[in-house]
């Protein structure tokens, strides 16, 4: 059977509970969504704002609090927020690209070898049995090593050591300071066989978030090697069902999993920075139109909060003293517009107590967008549309 873009569009929004605010928990809902990107600390709240019917943001605080979430680099070798349970499993289906990323480089050229450095991860992790601050495990280190390796080592030690960010005060749980511990439940380092057997686990996982999917979109939302991927995809046979993409491409799913109507409405959503319906596949085009995505993933790999309308990336929006601002990178009709306006008004009110100027260090991108026209469309709202050539003044 022979899915097309659009088909591929709404799974993915289905799965993610984008076409529908669906009733739950904080943890069933992260656990739902596989995994929510937490580089930024209000992301996971904004992402299950748009995923969540009636979220109540104390639900994700008291779940970070009792450990019933956690937020770690269990996948991508960048920060997300997973049920506890699953942190094990997915960081152990990562262990040999995070052993070759974070050991190598730097640390190589220190002179110290990746399996030395790999032994100071592990002995952190009793260190951490107790909350550290990142100031305490650089001390801890420097007390092994002399202070120059340490000060040279540490960065790939602590993004290799299944160290969990400590949740603490500030309107997200999570502040630029940062506090560690290890993973009360310790993946196993260095251990191939358990490796493969989590991936086998996170395909499964994963297709449950964002199938039909290939083995390219599996490898780049966990950044593992294809191959490895390969090898889980066989390994896991019937277990599987295959369809073929709008290329031609081989894409696997779950033999139970629907697929929805594909007349589907996609409503308009204010997604969260670096949300991984965005990210979670090789081929970004399921969700970003390739003319407009240097612009909305920048260079440095800040990913903008984007506009979903009819599930596709239309522009970007941002916080001002007038409330939240769209810029849209394509006509688009005036029940968009209502239902965006709709949409901010939500969500002006979900920041109001926590952080009405959300995302603020990210601001410096607005003045290399394409140049815009202001229009008033709702109280505390702007929304900007921009006109066919030309960019604002820098």
């Amino acid at each position: 059977m022979q899915l097309t873009a659009r088909q591929l569009n709404l799974a993915t929004l289905d799965r993610q509970s984008l076409l529908h605010r669906r009733p739950a928990d904080a943890v069933g809902a992260v656990r739902s969504a596989v995994a929510i990107q937490a580089q930024s600390p209000a992301s996971p709240y904004i992402g299950l704002w748009n995923r969540v019917a009636g979220f109540d943001p104390a639900d994700l605080d008291a779940a970070f609090a009792s450990g019933a979430i956690v937020r770690g680099n269990p996948i991508r070798m960048t920060l997300h927020a997973v049920a506890a349970d699953e942190y094990r499993p997915f960081r152990e289906a990562t262990e040999p690209s995070l052993y070759a990323a974070k050991l190598g480089g730097r640390i190589a050229e220190s002179g110290m070898p990746a399996a030395e450095a790999a032994a100071h991860a592990a002995a952190i992790l009793d260190f951490t049995a107790e909350v550290r601050t990142a100031r305490e495990c650089e001390t801890w280190l420097a007390e092994r090593l002399d202070p120059e390796t340490a000060k040279a080592v540490w960065p790939g030690i602590r993004q290799y050591a299944p160290l969990l960010r400590t949740p603490g005060a500030g309107p997200w749980s999570f502040t630029e300071k940062v506090d560690y511990t290890a993973a009360p439940d310790r993946p196993a380092l260095g251990d191939r066989d358990a490796a493969d057997k989590a991936l086998q686990g996170l395909v499964l996982r994963y297709l449950s978030g964002f199938g039909p999917a290939s083995v390219p979109d599996v490898a780049q939302f966990a950044l593992v090697q294809r191959g490895r991927v390969k090898q889980a995809v066989k390994a896991l046979g019937d277990r599987l069902r295959q369809y073929e993409g709008p290329n031609g491409e081989t894409l696997y799913d779950l033999p139970e999993a629907a697929l929805p109507d594909p007349d589907a409405h996609a409503p308009a959503r204010l997604m969260a920075m670096w949300d991984n319906v965005f990210l979670a596949y090789h081929d970004r085009g399921r969700t970003i139109p390739a003319e407009i995505r240097a612009t909305v993933i920048r260079n440095n790999g800040d990913v903008l909060p984007m506009l979903l309308v009819d599930g596709r990336v239309a522009g970007v929006w941002r916080t001002t003293a007038d409330g939240i601002e769209a810029t849209a990178f394509r006509q688009l009709p005036d029940d968009a517009w209502t239902a965006l306006a709709a949409e901010a008004e939500a969500l002006t009110a979900f920041l109001a107590d926590r952080d009405p100027d959300v995302y603020r260090r990210y601001h410096h991108w607005w003045p290399r967008l394409p140049e815009g026209r202001t229009v008033i469309l709702a109280s505390r709202l702007r929304f900007r549309a921009p006109p066919r050539v030309g960019r604002s003044p820098p």
